[in-house]
């Protein structure tokens, strides 16, 4: 990308927004070589990045890292088998365990729900090297201000505690001067240290008084620094531990600086790769702080940006304007008064157009669409005066001259007033002649310009489309805002109306006009007049449409309580019914068992047979009310219509966008893939498709269909043994079984079976034989021949 583009777009400035956020020497480096990309691969996954950190930033307050130095002095130095000092080891201990922090947190990441959305991010932790043995060693060995601890080695720690206890004694030697008879030697009362060794303050008339060694005499000579000689035996001795001291804390810092160097390139690739992250994370806590979107990219070209500001204006004080290019139109003419926003709208076109290509978020109030331009090329100059000379106008022209020669179709153009600074009729000539060249050249170019003569160039090419600032005549004032398919008209005679110019001054003006010029006006008029008459119907309709929505739903909730009610009702009076059908089963049951029980014991014929009182029993089993399918079919209705699974099409509402369903998190939300990127949303802002909803029908479908054709293979060609064996069942239980299993044989086409119901007391076989006697399917039945059983089974032939 060509760095005049940058400067003229204002493009570091937004850079530099992201150094707050920073707290890495590698990621400040990262900012600083931050460049737009022309690779649509390395965009698209920038932003992904990009994408990713935010989704951290939300749910987990984002990367924690510390403020890392630059490293790279500390590894040359390893390298060449140098000792480094404690700040240096602090630096390379800082990297570690930062290094096993981060890879800490995304482990944890692994186990919740962001697992498998943060895959790029993963990616680059992966590659970071784990030294947790040497890390564990330089924490005990080294404290956050490079000094070394006790727990570094024994030696160490023995010899300072032997310091500890010289120290102690020297300190309690000279205590004892400080009280009693030999205070008055001394002009203060206490215990000082010079050059690092502990004296006394003795004043100078009494510095034979005690005897020891001068270090220092007050700048007035009135005392003397005097170590008394009963403690310079011992001092001596606490200085002799001391040089032991420095000497095992340069042993210390030698060997863990060997075993730094044994890893010195893992070092400096994880300084890198936590500078990576930490880049990243700025970007994503850079979005959050302008309330930035991600963009959508097209690989058609296609500009696309909905409700976009500059960046560097701020959200609340910038009108935000819809932006598009390369769709319907490959040219934009913007026309419009002088500072009414015509040269903002273009900077921040080719602005959020840079900063997407460099995978950062863009400053829009809806979702957007950026391209990928091999280059963008801007002609902008921010001086609108009527001083423009010659050399001015030259300059402008050099640069388009430039331009032209370097674009092509994979360029974005963007010229600001462009053929000004000359004579009106030759700036309008030339201007359209520079437009022709670009669009022959399938560039996609914004331009904005005074001449009325563009105007009309908008609409006789093809390709290209007029826009316009708004400027309101009533107040004076522009407002703004870009208004794409319309032309601006001029202005400059309402405006001497208001002013308060008189009628006839006006009259004389409005004369000398020409009246093509007037016509264009009028068209301008009518044109403007029935867009804001468009919109307004719109406005009214989308009232109106979001009023029957609510009606609707209001009714669809009524019509839901309401079935809910009835399906209670219906549940409670069913409830009812299998009471009343429940006692009068087990009266019928009472009365069926007494009837067999007198018919077995006096042998006598009964009116009904064995066949018709399992009829009644089954009758009144059927009138058992079952509440499980209807209650699930009204209370589960609406559950059901908003049943969603991974991989269902739906449309996120609050965005308008079509997207596919990942997975469902804990909170509630769903992961919803929107083109290249990933979001979580929530379930109530998710509405299926039409085509998910009717291809979950049709497997429903389906599904029915297989159960219903599973269970008539099923019935109909299954295995049924051609022998049923009664023995050991109880008498009514018996009846049932052998019911059921005429009915079974009888669908698998069987034309004769055996019942063994043994010989016993002759109870079972009687009334199997009473209830074949009487039972319809049954043609013919027999006793089994002697060495088959004889009495004790049956053998029946079915019709």
């Amino acid at each position: 990308m060509n760095k005049k583009v940058l400067q003229t777009l204002e493009y570091d400035k937004v850079k530099d927004q992201l150094y707050p956020f920073i707290q890495t020497e590698q990621g400040k480096r990262l900012v600083a070589d931050l460049m737009p990309s022309s690779d649509f691969d390395q965009v698209s996954t920038w932003l992904q990045e990009t994408n990713e950190a935010v989704l951290i930033d939300r749910l987990k307050g984002g990367l924690i890292l510390p403020a890392l130095v630059d490293i790279k002095d500390q590894v040359r130095r390893l390298e060449i088998q140098a000792s480094l000092n404690g700040s240096e080891i602090v630096s390379l201990a800082q990297v570690l365990t930062a290094t096993a922090a981060i890879a800490h947190f995304f482990e944890k990441m692994q186990d919740d729900d962001l697992a498998g959305s943060i895959d790029l991010l993963n990616a680059r932790v992966e590659n970071l090297t784990l030294l947790p043995e040497l890390t564990t060693t330089v924490q005990r060995s080294i404290d956050e201000t490079g000094q070394i601890l006790d727990a570094a080695s024994s030696t160490l720690a023995s010899i300072r505690r032997r310091m500890v206890g010289h120290e102690n004694a020297i300190r309690q030697k000279l205590q004892s001067y400080t009280r009693g008879k030999s205070a008055q030697y001394l002009s203060e009362a206490i215990v000082t240290k010079r050059a690092d060794r502990y004296v006394l303050p003795v004043k100078a008339e009494y510095r034979h008084q005690i005897p020891g060694v001068v270090y220092d005499q007050s700048q007035s000579g009135q005392t003397y620094y005097i170590e008394p000689q009963v403690v310079v035996e011992m001092a001596n001795q606490w200085s002799e531990l001391h040089v032991q001291a420095l000497a095992e804390e340069d042993r210390i810092l030698a060997d863990l600086s060997a075993r730094l160097a044994e890893h010195s390139e893992d070092l400096l690739t994880n300084a890198l790769i936590l500078g990576q992250l930490d880049f990243i994370n700025a970007k994503a806590r850079l979005a959050k702080s302008q309330n930035a979107q991600a963009p959508a990219l097209s690989k058609d070209r296609s500009v696309n940006l909905q409700q976009a500001w500059h960046p560097l204006i701020g959200e609340q004080k910038a009108v935000k304007n819809d932006i598009a290019l390369g769709l319907d139109y490959q040219t934009l003419i913007i026309t419009g008064p002088n500072t009414g926003g015509k040269t903002i709208t273009i900077k921040t076109l080719g602005l959020l157009q840079l900063l997407a290509q460099s995978g950062l978020f863009i400053t829009t109030g809806r979702p957007s669409t950026v391209a990928v331009f091999d280059q963008i090329f801007a002609d902008i100059g921010d001086e609108q005066s009527i001083e423009q000379n010659l050399s001015t106008f030259s300059s402008h022209m050099a640069n388009i001259k430039n331009i032209l020669a370097e674009t092509n179709d994979q360029s974005l153009v963007i010229f600001d007033e462009l053929g000004a600074g000359t004579d009106p009729q030759e700036g309008a000539a030339l201007a359209m002649a520079i437009l022709d060249r670009a669009r022959s050249l399938q560039a996609k170019t914004i331009a904005t310009t005074h001449y009325p003569e563009l105007k009309l160039y908008g609409y006789d090419r093809d390709q290209t489309e007029n826009a316009s600032m708004v400027f309101d005549v009533e107040t004076l004032k522009p407002t703004y805002q870009l208004l794409i398919g319309v032309p601006g008209q001029s202005n400059a005679l309402a405006i001497a109306k208001r002013l308060g110019f008189d009628d006839e001054l006006l009259a004389d003006a409005q004369s000398m006009v020409n009246p093509e010029d007037q016509n264009l006006n009028r068209m301008i008029q009518d044109l403007v007049d029935q867009r804001q008459l468009v919109k307004t119907e719109r406005a009214d309709l989308a009232d109106k449409t979001k009023q029957v929505e609510q009606e609707s739903a209001d009714l669809s909730e009524k019509t839901l309580k309401l079935e809910q009610s009835q399906a209670k009702v219906m549940l409670d009076a069913k409830n009812e019914a299998n009471h009343l059908v429940a006692k009068t089963r087990k009266e019928a049951e009472q009365l069926i068992a007494t009837i067999r029980k007198e018919r077995l014991a006096g042998g006598q014929t009964a009116n009904l047979s064995e066949q018709d009182l399992q009829k009644q029993k089954q009758a009144i089993a059927a009138l058992h009310q079952t509440d499980h399918l209807e209650k699930n079919k009204i209370l589960q209705k609406a559950k059901k219509a908003k049943t969603l699974s991974a991989g269902d099409e739906v449309v996120v509402q609050s965005y308008n966008q079509q997207g596919t369903l990942v997975k469902k998190h804990k909170n509630g939300q769903w992961e919803v893939q929107l083109g290249i990127l990933k979001m979580l949303v929530d379930e109530d802002d998710l509405v299926k498709t039409e085509a998910t909803a009717k291809a979950q029908k049709e497997k429903q479908k389906q599904h029915k269909q297989k159960v219903a054709k599973t269970v008539h293979n099923t019935s109909s060609t299954g295995r049924v043994q051609a022998k049923l064996d009664l023995r050991g069942v109880r008498y009514e239980a018996a009846i049932v079984d052998l019911d059921r299993y005429l009915d079974t044989v009888v669908l698998a086409n069987l034309s004769s079976v055996e019942i063994i119901h043994g010989k016993g007391t002759g109870a079972l076989r009687k009334g199997v034989t009473d209830f074949l006697r009487s039972d319809r399917r049954v043609k013919e039945f027999h006793f089994a021949s002697a060495n088959a059983g004889g009495d004790g089974a049956t053998i029946v032939t079915l019709r």
